[in-house]
C-alpha cells in the first residue's frame, strides 16, 4: 500500500483503487475495514520515522487517501526532474550537461522498479512506464556522450544494453556507430546482422530504413561517419527517428515529433511503441566548440519531417473536408483547430497535414509545449521551426534576427507549419510575420486573443466514431463496436478520445480486463478517473491540462460546478452553487465556455439557456472540489443548489403556469428528472435532511402523473429517512401514505397495507388529520380491492369530514364512494360522487383528476366501462370488475 501511495504522492488514491492493488479481483469481504487498519498502522510507522510531521503526511481525502510528501525526498520525482532537465539541455545542444544530468538520473536506479514488492494493476502500469522512461534516459545519455566523442568508453555498456533489449534499434545503431568510430567496422556490421536475424526470425520484419541506411554507410566505409559532427539533433520521447542518410552530416537524428498528450496521437504512439523503437537510429553529434554562423540549407535540404499520422484515426470527415479545402486554396492563411484537452486536435492536424503534404515543399510540425513542460516563448518557437527546416549551429537570441532567418530559410518554398498546443498569440506572431505567404495550422484549447483566422471547432466524436475508435485501440473485432458493453464504456468516457485510449489500455495492458468487467468498473463515477489513471498513468494529468491558463476565480467556479449533476444545467443552478446572482453566473459560465471547460447547449423547448460540463471534466471538478474546498462551504453550496431546484419545481407545479421555458410543465420536469434525482441523492448523502425533504415533496405530484414508479419509490424512500432524522411525523405520515399508494398501484397489496397502517399511526401521533384521512381512503381502496365493500365503506366517513379542509382528500373520499356505488349497482349514486370529484378536481386545477372524473361520469351514465371487464379505480390504474 505504501508503494501505491508513493508513486501517486500528493494525489488522491481511491479506496477502491487501493483494494484492487492489494487484493486484485478477489478482495475479502472485510477489505474496507482491513484497509483502514493498514492505514492506521502506516500512520504509526510514519510517525515513528518523523515524529513531527509523519502522522499528518497520510490524510483522508474523499474518495480515498493522499500521501503528502516533499517531492525532493522521493527518488521517483527526483529521477523524472533530472531526466526532464537533461532533455532540455540536450535541445540546447549542451551535451556535457545533458550527459551529466542523465547519468545522475540513472544513478538513482538500484534495479527493476518494484521487483521486490507485490503489486497490482496500478503499480504494474507505473513500473512499465518508468522502465520506458529509464530506457529513454539511458538512450539520451548515450546519445549525448557519443556527441562528446566517448565512443570507446561506451562500447561495453552498449553491448550489455543490446543484450538486455535485443529489439531496440536505437541502441544497436549507437553501438554500430561506436564500434565503427573505434576502428571496428566488421564488428559494427555483425551487430546489424544479428539484429536483422532476430527481427526476421521473431517478428518477420526487416530493420527500419534509417538503420539500413546506417548499415550501408558503414559497409561502404563512409569517412564522414568516423567523427562526431557539428549538427545537433533533438531527443524526444522514448523513440527517436534516425536520420535516413539524406543529410550530408553522418550519425544524426531528427526530431520525432510531438508527444500528443491532448489527443489520440499520444495513445497511438504508445500503441506503436515497438515500431517507434524500431525506427530509432544513431545519435546526433555535438556543435563545434568554436562559434560560427548558422548553416542555412538550400531549398530542398531541410530535414524536417512530420511525425507519423495516427494509425487509429477514425471519422472526422466533415472537419477533414473543411481543412483540406482551406489548406488547398492558394495564398497564405492561418487555420486554427480548437477544442478541449484530449479531444484529438493533434491527431486531426497531423492527419490533414499528411493528406495535403504534396501541396507543400516541407511540412513542419512543432509542439509548443514540449514534453508537458511550460509553453515555449516566441524565441523558442522560432528556434524550433528553424531547426526543423535544417538550420544548424548556434542561433541568435533576438526575435527579429530569428524571424529574418526564418523568412530567408523559407523564401520561395510552399510552407505548411503545424504549430501544436498554442497558448497565446505572442508565441506565434513572429512566425506568422516571417511566412506571410505560408499556411500555418494552429491547434489550441481556446482561440488566443489577437489571432484571426479560419477556426475549426473540434468536439468529441459521434457515438459511432467513438465506438469504432475504442474497438480499434483495444484491438477488438469491428463487431464489438456495436455491442452494449462497448457503448457503455464509450459513454462513461464521455466519448473523449484521450479517455477512450486509456480505457483501451485496460484491455490490452497487463491487467487485461474483460470488456464487461471494464464497463462495470467505469460505471462508478466515484472511481472512474482512478480506473483510467491506473490503466494509463498520466491520464489525470493530461486531462488536467484543460485547466491551464484559467484564473483562480475560474478554477473555483469550475470546482463548484462539480456539484452539478451530469447533463445540462440552467443559469439559476449555476448562480446557486456560486452564491451569486444570475447575471454574474452567466458571465462566469461564458468565461468557462470560452476556456472549453463548459459547452453551451442549443436552445430548445424546456431548455432555452443551458450549459453542460463534459463528463470527465465534471468528475475532475468534483475530485478537485473534495480535495481543495472547505467541506462546510461545499455543503452550503449543495444546500443552495437543492433550494434552487425545489423552488423551480414548486413554481412549475399544478397551480403554476401552462408552460415553463416554452414547454409543458410535465415535459419540463421530465427533462430535469435525472438531475433532480441526482440532487436528492446528494443532499441525502450530505445529511441535508430539510432540503432533501422539500425537494422530494415538490417532485411527488409530477412523479405521480408521469407514472415514474422507480424514481418515485427511490426518492420518497430517501425523503422518508430525512423526515425520520428531522423527527417530522407529519412528513413521515405523508410519505408513508404516498408510498402506500405507489405499492397499491404496483399491486404489492401487503406492502401497501403495512404502509397505510404506519401512515395512520404517524398521523395520529402528529395530529395530522388530513394525512390520517388520506391513509383511511387508501385502506378503504385496499378493502374494496379485496371485495370487502362493507369494511371499505366504514373507513370513508372520517375522510368526508376533512373534505372542506383539503380538496384532494375530498376527491379521494368521493372516488372510493363512487366505486363502492358501482360495485353495488347504484349508478345514480355513483354519478353524484363522481360529479363531486369533478368539482374538487376543478378547484385543484388538476387536469389529470378532471379527466378521470369525466371518464367515470360518462361510464356510469352509459351503463358500462369503456373497457369491458375493467374498472379505472384511480387515474390511469385499472383492475378487473367484480360487478357491473
Amino acid at each position: 500500500m505504501l508503494a501505491t501511495l508513493l508513486v501517486r504522492a500528493n494525489e488522491i488514491v481511491s479506496v477502491d483503487g487501493l483494494i484492487d492493488e492489494l487484493w486484485g479481483e478477489s478482495p475479502p469481504r472485510t477489505a474496507t475495514t482491513t484497509l483502514q487498519v493498514y492505514v492506521s498502522q502506516l500512520r504509526k510507522l510514519l510517525h515513528e520515522a518523523d515524529a513531527e510531521f509523519g502522522r499528518d503526511a497520510l490524510v483522508t481525502r474523499p474518495p480515498g487517501y493522499e500521501l503528502r510528501i516533499d517531492p525532493a525526498q522521493l527518488d521517483l520525482t527526483v529521477f523524472e526532474e533530472l531526466h526532464g532537465r537533461g532533455r532540455e539541455v540536450m535541445e540546447q545542444q549542451d551535451y556535457r550537461a545533458a550527459a551529466d544530468l542523465q547519468r545522475q538520473a540513472l544513478g538513482l536506479w538500484r534495479g527493476p522498479l518494484l521487483s521486490d514488492t507485490p503489486h497490482g494493476p496500478l503499480l504494474d502500469a507505473t513500473a512499465v512506464r518508468l522502465a520506458e522512461v529509464r530506457t529513454a534516459a539511458l538512450e539520451q545519455c548515450i546519445r549525448a556522450e557519443l556527441h562528446l566523442g566517448r565512443h570507446r568508453e561506451l562500447i561495453g555498456e552498449l553491448q550489455s544494453v543490446v543484450a538486455e533489449l535485443p529489439l531496440r534499434e536505437e541502441f544497436h545503431a549507437h553501438l554500430m556507430v561506436a564500434l565503427y568510430r573505434s576502428g571496428r567496422q566488421a564488428d559494427a556490421l555483425q551487430v546489424f546482422g544479428r539484429l536483422r536475424r532476430g527481427l526476421v526470425d521473431e517478428l518477420a520484419i526487416e530493420p527500419g530504413r534509417s538503420l539500413q541506411a546506417l548499415h550501408q554507410r558503414i559497409l561502404v566505409g563512409d569517412p564522414s561517419l568516423l567523427r562526431p559532427t557539428t549538427r545537433a539533433g533533438h531527443a524526444s520521447g522514448s523513440g527517436h527517428t534516425a536520420d535516413s542518410g539524406h543529410s550530408s552530416d553522418p550519425g544524426t537524428a531528427s526530431d520525432p515529433g510531438p508527444d500528443s498528450s491532448s489527443g489520440p496521437a499520444r495513445s497511438a504512439g504508445t500503441a506503436r511503441s515497438a515500431g517507434a523503437a524500431r525506427s530509432a537510429g544513431p545519435v546526433p553529434a555535438p556543435v563545434s566548440a568554436a562559434p560560427r554562423p548558422p548553416h542555412m540549407p538550400s531549398g530542398g535540404s531541410a530535414v524536417a519531417q512530420l511525425p507519423p499520422a495516427d494509425e487509429l484515426f477514425t471519422g472526422r470527415e466533415e472537419e477533414l473536408a473543411a481543412l483540406r479545402n482551406v489548406l488547398g486554396a492558394p495564398g497564405g492563411r492561418l487555420v486554427i483547430v480548437t477544442g478541449s484537452a484530449g479531444v484529438g486536435k493533434t491527431a486531426l492536424a497531423l492527419t490533414v497535414a499528411h493528406r495535403t503534404g504534396d501541396l507543400f515543399d516541407v511540412p513542419v510540425f512543432v509542439r509548443l509545449r514540449p514534453d508537458g513542460r511550460g509553453p515555449l516563448d516566441s524565441v523558442g518557437v522560432l528556434a524550433g521551426v528553424l531547426r526543423r527546416y535544417g538550420v544548424r549551429g548556434p542561433l541568435p537570441e533576438r526575435v527579429d534576427e530569428l524571424r529574418d532567418m526564418l523568412a530567408e530559410s523559407t523564401d520561395g518554398r510552399r510552407v505548411l507549419l503545424v504549430l501544436d498546443d498554442v497558448a497565446d498569440a505572442e508565441q506565434v506572431r513572429p512566425v506568422l510575420s516571417a511566412v506571410p505567404d505560408g499556411t500555418v495550422l494552429v491547434t489550441c484549447r481556446r482561440v488566443p486573443e489577437g489571432l484571426a483566422g479560419r477556426v475549426v471547432r473540434l468536439d468529441v466524436p459521434t457515438a459511432r466514431e467513438a465506438r469504432r475508435l475504442f474497438a480499434a485501440a483495444a484491438g477488438q473485432p469491428a463487431d464489438v463496436a456495436e455491442g452494449a458493453e462497448c457503448a457503455g464504456i464509450v459513454e462513461s468516457c464521455g466519448r473523449l478520445p484521450l479517455a477512450l485510449r486509456a480505457a483501451a489500455d485496460a484491455l490490452t495492458g497487463r491487467s487485461r480486463l474483460p470488456l464487461g468487467g471494464l464497463a462495470a468498473r467505469l460505471r462508478d463515477e466515484r472511481t472512474r478517473l482512478a480506473e483510467l489513471e491506473a490503466a494509463s498513468p498520466g491520464f489525470r494529468a493530461r486531462l488536467s491540462d484543460a485547466l491551464d491558463g484559467v484564473g483562480a476565480a475560474g478554477l473555483r467556479a469550475f470546482r463548484l460546478f462539480g456539484l452539478l449533476p451530469a447533463g445540462p444545467f440552467a443559469p439559476d443552478a449555476a448562480a446557486a452553487v456560486l452564491d451569486t446572482d444570475v447575471a454574474t453566473a452567466r458571465a462566469t459560465t461564458d468565461s468557462l465556455t470560452r476556456a472549453r471547460l463548459l459547452c453551451a447547449e442549443l436552445p430548445s423547448a424546456g431548455r432555452p439557456e443551458h450549459h453542460h460540463m463534459p463528463e470527465l471534466l465534471r468528475l475532475l471538478a468534483r475530485e478537485r472540489l473534495d480535495a481543495e474546498e472547505d467541506p462546510e462551504a461545499v455543503r452550503a453550496a449543495l444546500a443552495r443548489l437543492c433550494g434552487a431546484f425545489a423552488r423551480a419545481v414548486e413554481a412549475a407545479g399544478p397551480s403554476g403556469p401552462a408552460a415553463v421555458d416554452g414547454a409543458h410543465p410535465l415535459e419540463w420536469f421530465r427533462l430535469r428528472l435525472p438531475a433532480l434525482m441526482a440532487v436528492v441523492r446528494q443532499t441525502h448523502a450530505a445529511r441535508l435532511w430539510a432540503e432533501c425533504l422539500r425537494l422530494v415533496d415538490g417532485m411527488t405530484g409530477f412523479l405521480e402523473v408521469l407514472g415514474a414508479w422507480e424514481e418515485r419509490d427511490a426518492c420518497q424512500g430517501l425523503a422518508l429517512e430525512a423526515a425520520q432524522h428531522l423527527g417530522d411525523l407529519a412528513a413521515q405520515a405523508r410519505l408513508l401514505r404516498s408510498l402506500g399508494d405507489l405499492a397499491w398501484q404496483r399491486r404489492r397489496l401487503d406492502t401497501a397495507g403495512e404502509l397505510y397502517e404506519r401512515a395512520l399511526m404517524a398521523a395520529d401521533v402528529a395530529g395530522a388529520e388530513i394525512e390520517r384521512c388520506r391513509a383511511l381512503t387508501g385502506l378503504a381502496g385496499l378493502r374494496l380491492d379485496a371485495g370487502a365493500t362493507d369494511a371499505a365503506a366504514a373507513l370513508v366517513p372520517p375522510a368526508l369530514d376533512c373534505a372542506t379542509q383539503d380538496a384532494r382528500t375530498g376527491f379521494e373520499a368521493h372516488r372510493v364512494l363512487g366505486l363502492l356505488a358501482l360495485e353495488s349497482g347504484e349508478r345514480g349514486s355513483a354519478q353524484k360522487h363522481f360529479t363531486t370529484c369533478l368539482t374538487y378536481a376543478a378547484s385543484l386545477a388538476d387536469a389529470r383528476l378532471e379527466s378521470y372524473a369525466r371518464r367515470r361520469l360518462d361510464e356510469s351514465g352509459s351503463g358500462g366501462p369503456t373497457r369491458p371487464g375493467w374498472s379505472e379505480v384511480q387515474p390511469g390504474v385499472w383492475r378487473l370488475c367484480t360487478a357491473t
